[in-house]
């Protein structure tokens, strides 16, 4: 009988994004992908709807990551704003408990900034100012 295996902690995560060095994220969600189920009926058999693979959608990855005066993440937005999107690939690494060692990585391949939301402002608040940058990305491959 093998051993009990934790599962990995959502909080110990790490992103690389080419030419991005100062970002220091502190979530990242919707990573997800999708396959379009095509539904037909083969002739003499109309009772049976099959289904075959179609097109397949990859969902928008959003990360969230404290204010800083770098300007590398907003630099790169505006390249989509200006019509010359930069493609970039970005690896999403989950580490071991240690916080250091890699343990599974998803790599987006091509992805470019679609939607940049600032970080909410309120006087009465003492938490992190929190930025916020939507991905789009061509293909995935999980490593």
């Amino acid at each position: 009988m093998p051993d009990n295996v934790d599962p990995y902690r959502a909080y110990s995560f790490k992103l690389l994004i080419e030419g991005v060095t100062e970002a220091h994220f502190t979530m990242c969600t919707g990573l997800g992908v999708s396959v379009e189920a095509i539904k037909y009926r083969e002739a003499g058999n109309n009772q049976v709807v099959r289904r075959i693979p179609g097109r397949v959608e990859y969902a928008d990855v959003t990360l969230k990551y404290g204010l800083t005066n770098s300007r590398d993440l907003w630099d790169w937005f505006l390249t989509a704003i200006n019509g010359t999107v930069e493609r970039k690939n970005i690896s999403i690494l989950m580490l071991d408990p240690d916080g250091v060692t890699e343990v599974l990585r998803w790599n987006l391949v091509d992805a470019w900034p679609k939607a940049w939301h600032g970080a909410p402002l309120d006087a009465l608040s003492q938490e992190v100012a929190i930025e916020t940058l939507t991905l789009v990305f061509e293909s995935m491959e999980r490593a």
